[in-house]
């Protein structure tokens, strides 16, 4: 009799797993758009335009899944989020996707049940000050006014960081980048704290940038990806395999520009199964052949999002260095396409 209730129960949990599985692609296939949770704005990886259209680094991951699973880069509601929001909207279903510059830690892993499906730019903490306060480290910050955003782990990385080193400040919280930009730009706060990929974007956008520098120190590891809610292994796989569908592509030297070409097939077997020519990869996702093929052609493989938005080229001026590929020194790297 009790070995008729396991195996019920695990029955069960097999068809609860098995429907959770289906959900989130069959709603966003029936709502005809992806509902994508994105940074209230940050130049180069999620900010509108004065015509209210949605461009960045982050941005770019959503218009890959709406291309890969609609057929269409802009099937996209984008959703606003700040660092308090952003996780009760992935929770409750509001957004289908969190791409917003979001680190991926045990808690918001496990305790949260989220589930990150991939790192699309490591990170660390920085700080920035105006040039005129004269410090050039972060260990001559004791008793500094410091600008964070609540409900970060940069918040809980500042004070690790300064109760370490023995010194002590006073926060000034607030809720977005514009509002730390505020804050910070009309003397507010003495520093202003965040992932040093967002300092850089910041400090991009201000009328006199040389007048401000990014201190030398980096104090924690922001690994940042897409994350979607546990117990959709459909829905995460789909959304894992378009970012790495991205990363492989520049590794294999798929480009925005011989995307047709080598999608008629090529004698490299990885890049035909990628590009859907050889296997059956999209079946086995829920998608047709060509899923990954399109997203690569929403906006170009990994390397080309990456120069466009937040490149040496761009205002921005990040250069690759983590996020280069495995090949080229750097940590980005797709598990392979078999």
């Amino acid at each position: 009799m009790k070995k008729t209730i396991v195996l019920g129960t695990l029955a069960a949990v097999g068809l609860t797993a098995g429907m959770a599985s289906a959900g989130t692609l069959d709603d966003v296939k029936a709502k005809g758009e992806l509902a994508c949770g994105v940074s209230t704005g940050l130049v180069g990886f999620a900010a509108p335009d004065a015509n209210g259209e949605w461009a960045g680094f982050d941005v770019s991951v959503c218009r890959a899944v709406a291309a890969a699973v609609l057929g269409d880069p802009t099937a996209i509601k984008f959703v606003p989020l700040t660092g308090k929001t952003r996780f009760t909207a992935l929770a409750s279903g509001e957004v289908d996707v969190l791409a917003r510059n979001t680190t991926w830690t045990f808690s918001r892993d496990v305790d949260l049940k989220f589930t990150f499906v991939g790192v699309n730019y490591y990170d660390g903490q920085g700080f920035m000050v105006p040039k005129a306060l004269g410090v050039s480290s972060a260990t001559e910050l004791d008793g500094a006014t410091i600008c964070i955003q609540t409900g970060t782990t940069t918040e809980l990385n500042l004070a690790d960081y300064f109760r370490s080193n023995g010194m002590s400040y006073e926060p000034v919280p607030i809720e977005t980048n514009a509002e730390s930009q505020q804050n910070y730009l009309a003397g507010a706060c003495d520093v202003y704290t965040t992932d040093a990929s967002g300092l850089a974007a910041t400090r991009a956008t201000f009328e006199n940038p040389d007048d401000h520098m990014l201190l030398p120190e980096i104090v924690s590891k922001e690994p940042l990806g897409p994350l979607v809610r546990h117990g959709d292994d459909q829905w995460g796989d789909i959304v894992r395999w378009t970012l790495n569908a991205l990363i492989t592509a520049e590794e294999l030297g798929v480009t925005s520009a011989n995307l047709a070409e080598k999608s008629a097939g090529t004698d490299n077997p990885e890049i035909n199964r990628l590009l859907g020519s050889e296997g059956n990869l999209g079946e086995m996702l829920g998608l047709d052949a060509a899923w990954a093929a399109r997203a690569i052609a929403a906006g170009g493989n990994y390397g080309e999002i990456f120069e466009a938005n937040i490149g040496e080229s761009t205002a921005i001026g990040l250069s690759r260095g983590l996020n280069a590929q495995w090949t080229q020194g750097g940590l980005i790297y797709s598990p392979p396409f078999r």
